[in-house]
């Protein structure tokens, strides 16, 4: 790097393509324009198990503008995929309650809507289960938990240590049924051209993952199947694979003839677009009169469909997070009625660490002790799963700046009607990367270009690549494009896992430092280009088994109103070590969006499910809650200045998820220490309050 060049990396840069989206330049999936689109929907089941028995397509392939009607009777066969979320009309069955079972196809999107309310279809419905139950005799114990974690885990002798122990806690949680709802709903342009190869305008995120399972269910040769993607409106994982939509848009196109659009409504949203599976968490700590752990067990029971196993992995978190020698935890599912769920922004960690923080703060409790010194008191040294190593840990760094900041301690009170606590909780997600490759290439005009089949998905990643870039070219920003989200770039990780930048970056560092080597020795810029991949592993270390973890706390103050038992977040603090920060504007627009949506978690969001429809009562986001503005107060983020050299050439760890991971268990914990009432069923609502707030009022 030149001295007199100041590091692009750090900078608080504004997004390099925020103009474009404010002027309304920037293009999403469905506003692609091409002659002669036709548009499809998807038509839902309304029983929640059983057959269809007979589609009146006649009827409406008459009605004006009406192209094709698709069903089972008459769909193209596909190859077996590994999602039967994405086996449209391949058979009669009905799976859940607005799944998708047939499709009109139409000239405009107006006539296709009108069509879908016409399309008559008889079925042979059957009695169908869709509420989880941890008596549920259909419990069984899965292979696996997402993505290919051991199901259960043991570690000592829990039963022993647990009823031995001189204090303990067992306590149930339960967290319902939760739905990504991104600013952009799913979506996709499908174009099939004279050679049998099909492009694809979607939104999602990851190109690389849609191109492979398109090319897999039409038979196709993944090169004649281009997925392009450069700007997605947000996605919280429900775009990390294929959904429906894309095969019915590549699946009417190829009937009709025409390129087709396909656009999930916000209610459809609900039923094939993935959630976060509901789950039913017990936790049992033992621990010495000193609050040392001596005994953990985390047993969950969670669900999925009947067509595709999902298995969360819940109880992941508490595999490494506090140091105890007798340790225990299970998974268990049900095969239910309902729709997959799939990938929640943090799955596994955001539910799991809700149920274990929200315990310790019991532990605390019974223990008289401060909740962050019984944390500094569990502190591993080592990673109690694996036993190696953490390749840098700041948890106690986090928790002892985030009191500072937050001014922590105990002292609930009451003002007027207003009942006031705090509560704390740490977090943790692991820091990881995977294999993905970069292109760099120098112009004459001393401009570089890099592309890399990236996504950003409203998280600031083509600016950090950016600057990344920038820094290993040794060049001004100003003179790097970053170029994303097409599978004619060099194939990279999806944007999941909070391992995009980390997997992304490392391939941009190798390439763009290859051209700037070669333009160094003397190689004429003008066309230099190097191609480069990296692998999962750390190059150039002595691949040492290393636990990789970002860490974090967070800080909450609520006022809880003693009358309606309405719940407001007064004061929110968050402090985190994740790195080194590619870009502290972008990151703390992720932390403030991972915390706004913990605690909608906390408070706010619940789909409902109608155990005698089968289908979630409050499909839209007129009855499914979310915070607004005024739910959320400014919220103080921070962040310990990291160095860790065993990650990536950045010293980066992910940030997409870590903040929403212990945000609903700080909620719930100030809930208590304002109110004395312990609600261990999220959402905390009023309802959920009121009326052990009638005797706390009288008493307070």
């Amino acid at each position: 790097m030149s001295a007199t060049l100041e590091r692009a990396v750090s900078l608080p840069l504004d997004r390099v393509e925020g103009r474009e989206k404010v002027a309304g330049e920037a293009k999403y999936a469905y506003e692609y324009e091409v002659e002669g689109v036709a548009y499809a929907v998807g038509v839902a089941a309304t029983i929640a198990r059983g057959e269809v028995q007979s589609v009146a397509a006649d009827e409406v392939v008459r009605l004006p503008g009406v192209l094709a009607v698709l069903w089972h009777g008459n769909a193209p066969k596909l190859a077996n995929t590994d999602d039967g979320e994405l086996a449209l009309f391949q058979t009669p069955r009905v799976s859940y309650r607005n799944q998708w079972v047939a499709a009109v196809v139409a000239e405009t999107y107006e006539a296709a809507q009108e069509a879908e309310r016409a399309l008559r279809i008889h079925y042979a419905a059957e009695e169908h289960d869709v509420v989880l139950r941890e008596d549920d005799p259909k419990l069984y114990t899965p292979e696996k938990v997402n993505p290919s974690y051991p199901t259960d885990t043991f570690d000592g002798d829990f039963d022993a240590a647990f009823a031995s122990a001189p204090v303990s806690i067992d306590r149930t949680y339960r967290t319902p049924t939760v739905h990504n709802n991104p600013m952009e709903p799913h979506s996709t342009l499908a174009v099939w051209d004279g050679e049998g190869g099909v492009t694809l305008y979607d939104s999602n995120q990851g190109v690389r993952p849609v191109r492979e399972t398109v090319a897999k269910v039409f038979g196709l040769d993944p090169a004649k199947v281009r997925v392009v993607a450069p700007h997605v409106g947000g996605g919280f994982g429900s775009k990390g694979t294929p959904r429906p939509n894309v095969i019915l848009a590549a699946m009417a196109a190829q009937v009709v003839g025409r390129p087709t659009k396909v656009a999930v409504t916000r209610q459809q949203m609900f039923a094939v677009t993935g959630y976060r599976t509901p789950t039913i968490q017990r936790l049992r700590l033992g621990a010495e009169r000193d609050g040392s752990l001596t005994a953990i067990a985390h047993d969950v029971v969670e669900q999925s469909s009947t067509i595709t196993e999902f298995a969360e992995q819940t109880a992941l978190p508490t595999r490494m997070m506090y140091a105890a020698p007798n340790r225990r935890t299970t998974h268990r599912l049900a095969r239910l009625d309902v729709p997959t769920p799939s990938w929640m922004r943090a799955p596994g960690e955001c539910p799991g660490m809700y149920a274990l923080e929200s315990a310790l703060d019991e532990l605390a409790r019974e223990l008289s002790l401060d909740p962050i010194e019984l944390r500094v008191r569990n502190e591993p040294e080592l990673d109690p799963e694996s036993g190696n190593r953490f390749s840098s840990r700041n948890l106690i760094a986090c928790l002892r700046e985030g009191a500072e900041r937050f001014g922590w301690k105990a002292d609930p009170r009451r003002e007027g009607r207003t009942l006031f606590g705090t509560g704390v909780a740490a977090s943790t997600y692991p820091a990881r990367r995977v294999a993905s490759e970069a292109l760099a290439r120098a112009n004459a005009d001393g401009t570089f270009v890099v592309r890399i089949a990236a996504a950003d998905i409203g998280t600031g990643a083509r600016t950090a690549l950016t600057q990344i870039a920038a820094d290993a070219l040794e060049t001004p920003v100003e003179r790097v494009r970053v170029e994303i989200g097409d599978t004619d770039y060099p194939p990279a990780m999806l944007a999941g896992g909070s391992m995009g930048l980390t997997s992304w970056g490392s391939a941009v560092v190798k390439a763009c430092r290859a051209v700037h080597a070669r333009i160094v020795d003397g190689v004429p810029p003008d066309g230099v280009e190097c191609r480069v991949g990296t692998a999962a592993e750390i190059e150039g270390q002595q691949r040492e088994a290393l636990a990789r973890h970002a860490f974090g706390a967070q800080f909450v103050e609520v006022g809880v109103d003693v009358d309606t038992g309405e719940v407001r977040v007064t004061r929110a603090t968050g402090v985190f070590a994740c790195g080194r920060i590619a870009n502290p504007k972008t990151a703390r627009s992720q932390f403030v969006g991972d915390m706004t949506m913990g605690i909608g978690m906390a408070l706010h969001e619940e789909s409902r499910v109608d155990a005698r429809f089968g289908d979630y009562a409050n499909h839209d986001l007129a009855g499914y809650h979310v915070p607004v503005n005024a739910d959320i107060p400014e919220i103080d983020i921070s962040w310990i200045e990291e160095d860790d050299p065993h990650l990536n050439p950045m010293g980066a760890k992910g940030i997409g998820e870590i903040g929403i991971v212990g945000t609903a268990a700080a909620v719930a914990n100030a809930v208590f220490d304002a109110t004395g009432l312990r609600i261990r069923e999220l959402p905390i609502t009023p309802a959920r309050l009121v009326e052990g707030l009638i005797s706390v009022s009288a008493h307070r």
